[in-house]
């Protein structure tokens, strides 16, 4: 039995190191590892904008963002000045692993990083932001730093990242915690320039059904959806580990976000071969995964 359990765990970690240095790769760039143990280093007592278990760390540290991050973008979709700005300034049909990249760098640094590291992650967001400006092709104009534009991206990323963490977080919060969760998100939105950011759960749901007289599914919001959703950027061996994370994040979305974008309301597969299969692929991706800075693990 000795003799055969040796090689039998090299290979589990050898499995496991493989399979935790792909999905690494994909979520945090080719330098992600150098920045992990950049923020990994940041000295104890170091001025933080968030303390190491606090809601925020343990949220943005586990495998359901990647359900919660995809179900975000969906939603975000819907506001058409929004999607007018991603659909003529992003890359990320081009380059969406680039992307995902950069979002990922900043969550890291804002959560884990020093002050300081936070308060430069922001400045050089705003000043993306401050190129990015426009016409809808309704007309309309619009700017990636319009506050209130800025506000609905928050509004559909925390909302989308508390219910995957709910749902599929390996340590729910309780809803004190949660709310916590709210309020601590907002500093970062609001040193974006946000505005009249929510700071309980209650404000949050009540922003999001604040925004709904706005939204719809215009084309280039259709289009992204299927590109996320049936036609993602990965190789064809690497597409059915993605179906459950990509049914988990429209499962997520609130019925009256189904529709617009054309995707289907399947309540009773969603509430059990959906659930079981987000969970699973959870379960895989933390157990691949080195625990983030600051969480236990």
């Amino acid at each position: 039995m000795d003799g055969m359990g040796l090689p039998l765990d090299d290979a589990v970690a050898g499995l496991r190191r493989a399979i935790g240095g792909a999905v690494f790769s994909r979520i945090a760039g080719d330098d992600g590892q150098a920045e992990r143990r950049r923020l990994r280093a940041v000295p104890d007592g170091a001025e933080r904008w968030f303390e190491p278990g606090s809601p925020i760390t343990v949220v943005h540290g586990d495998a359901a963002m990647l359900i919660g991050g995809l179900s975000a973008l969906l939603l975000q979709s819907l506001h058409p000045l929004a999607m007018a700005g991603v659909d003529q300034h992003s890359d990320f049909r081009s380059d969406p692993w680039g992307r995902l990249a950069r979002t990922s760098r900043f969550l890291a640094v804002t959560t884990y990083g020093t002050a300081g590291d936070a308060r430069r992650q922001v400045a050089a967001v705003r000043s993306v932001h401050r190129r990015v400006t426009g016409n809808a092709p309704d007309g309309r104009p619009y700017a990636a730093s319009d506050p209130h534009l800025l506000t609905w991206v928050h509004v559909c990323e925390v909302t989308s990242f508390l219910q995957a963490h709910a749902r599929y977080g390996a340590s729910p919060l309780d809803a004190t915690a949660a709310d916590e969760y709210v309020a601590q998100t907002g500093r970062v939105a609001t040193a974006l320039g946000a505005e009249h950011v929510p700071s309980t759960v209650a404000e949050l749901h009540a922003r999001l059904d604040a925004y709904r007289p706005e939204l719809a599914g215009t084309p280039a919001a259709r289009a992204a959806a299927r590109y996320l959703v049936l036609d993602p950027p990965l190789p064809v061996a690497a597409r059915p580990a993605y179906v459950p994370i990509a049914a988990a994040a429209v499962a997520l979305l609130p019925r009256w976000a189904r529709w617009p974008l054309r995707l289907p309301w399947l309540p009773v597969t969603e509430a059990t071969l959906g659930r079981l299969a987000g969970e699973s692929v959870t379960r895989v991706i933390r157990w691949a995964l080195p625990a983030a800075p600051g969480v236990a693990g």
